[in-house]
């Protein structure tokens, strides 16, 4: 690994932030997760606050990643096989702004990438991407009882029904990318 320094951040919304959470944990590269909020307009978000929809944050990861192990690009493919980026505000039954997908750029570099990659992507899914790309605003870190949820719940109703399967068909799609 590069020293800590060389490492980069992204931050990304794709629906529930335990299932993204759970996948970019098992990541090589990635050096850290952290589940939060990002893209509203209410400072230090609650998470009963971010659900009701009125405060226009979405439940977002936050990676801290090695560019010299995983790329950015190679970050956001990832990203885009492990949730819908056509459903807007939604992710299967989880409805709302709150869920939509949403790729929070550091700099103009990532907003590029960002841009392209959209654009591969389109021609793999069969409706429109929805996913926009915004600018980094302020991230707030959610509650600590939200952080490495799937880890420590894996028997939890939403756990075991929904990030399980989806986290066991990343697996397997790229097990050759698993730490």
């Amino acid at each position: 690994m590069s020293s800590e320094h060389d490492s980069k951040t992204a931050i990304l919304g794709g629906g529930c932030f335990w299932c993204l959470e759970a996948v970019f944990q098992e990541l090589r590269g990635v050096v850290s997760v952290e589940s939060g909020y990002a893209g509203g307009h209410t400072p230090d978000p609650s998470y009963e606050a971010v659900c009701s929809g009125a405060t226009g944050h979405a439940e977002v990861v936050k990676l801290v990643f090695d560019p010299a192990v995983l790329g950015y690009r190679e970050l956001l493919e990832i990203f885009f096989t492990i949730h819908d980026p056509t459903t807007l505000n939604r992710q299967g039954n989880d409805v709302g702004t709150q869920y939509r997908s949403v790729i929070f750029a550091q700099d103009a570099e990532q907003a590029a990438i960002a841009e392209d990659v959209i654009k591969c992507m389109a021609a793999v899914w069969d409706a429109p991407i929805v996913t926009t790309i915004e600018p980094a605003g302020v991230y707030y870190p959610a509650e600590a009882y939200h952080q490495n949820y799937f880890r420590q719940h894996p028997m939890q109703g939403y756990c075991a029904f929904v990030v399980a399967p989806k986290l066991a068909k990343f697996r397997k799609t790229f097990a050759d990318r698993l730490k």
